[in-house]
């Protein structure tokens, strides 16, 4: 299966336009935003827990990466409440679920097969000025990629160039990328050395936001 797959075009979803598909697991709903493989797929979805909900114990062999949206993920690990990003590298694993439902943003097969760095963060907690009118934090970085947390006052702008390539999911708030207003889950990607410019609205906005991966994109080996 392949969804969105050709990294070389600029892609803009507002996931809430995407109807709720059925996972493999009952009670485990998902929208696909973009997709390179088949059962095993290197993936990017928004994933919906029904109260009671819960996926069987398994491994992350290409590792999971996620923020939790809405609600309280839970594992055997701990609890993760809205705004907690969590990384869970190749060779992982866990009895995923949640007693009262949660939604997800989540990544899979898309950690450098050696990564082995596991952990979570509060993405809202203890920002750093990073220019007129914007804070935020670095949650991850390593060589191939750089992520980060961005919290724009109104009529602030982030500007760069998207060496790599850019993936932004907005959390909450409105902007605007020149072309397009962004609103809360709204999924922009971006190419390789794209013009990347967001500027906040009246209510400012905040968003997740990865650049340089683009590059190593492809579907799972074997």
């Amino acid at each position: 299966m392949e969804l969105n797959a050709d990294f070389t075009q600029r892609v803009l979803i507002h996931s809430d336009d995407i109807p709720w598909k059925a996972s493999p697991m009952p009670g485990v709903d998902r929208r696909m935003l973009d997709r390179i493989g088949d059962e095993v797929a290197r993936a990017t979805s928004i994933v919906r827990y029904a109260p009671g909900s819960k996926f069987s114990a398994h491994t992350h062999t290409g590792g999971e990466e996620f923020i939790v949206l809405e609600g309280v993920f839970q594992d055997e690990h701990g609890d993760y409440p809205a705004g907690t990003y969590v990384r869970n590298p190749p060779t992982t694993s866990h009895t995923p679920g949640a007693e009262e439902g949660c939604t997800i943003f989540v990544k899979l097969w898309q950690f450098d097969p050696d990564d082995r760095k596991q952990f979570r963060k509060d993405m809202d907690a203890g920002l750093s000025s990073m220019g007129e009118g914007i804070t935020g934090q670095i949650l991850h970085k390593d060589d191939r990629e750089t992520v980060r947390f961005m919290s724009l006052a109104p009529g602030a702008t982030l500007k760069e160039t998207a060496q790599g390539g850019a993936e932004l999911l907005m959390i909450s708030g409105t902007a605007s990328d020149g072309t397009d207003t962004l609103t809360k889950g709204t999924w922009l990607r971006l190419p390789q050395d794209a013009d990347l410019q967001i500027t906040a609205q009246d209510a400012g906005a905040a968003f997740w936001i990865k650049t340089g991966h683009l590059p190593f994109a492809k579907a799972p080996a074997g």
